[in-house]
């Protein structure tokens, strides 16, 4: 399994929203984030969907 680093504040974050939501773990709520992220840019049907979309998440400008 690949591991990424976050800032530490915003795990703590993540840490408290996932065990509010029932997640059993801040892991699986991260996953289960990105998967939804990632599905809604695959099934774009344009380039242009996926660069508003992505600025809209605030990734571009």
């Amino acid at each position: 399994m690949a591991k990424i680093k976050i800032d530490s504040s915003l795990y703590e974050r993540v840490k408290q929203v996932a065990e509010v939501a029932g997640y059993p773990s801040a892991e699986d709520f991260i996953v289960h984030i990105i998967e939804k992220e990632l599905a809604q840019i695959e099934t774009a049907d344009t380039d242009e969907e996926v660069v508003e979309r992505l600025k809209g998440l605030g990734y571009l400008e």
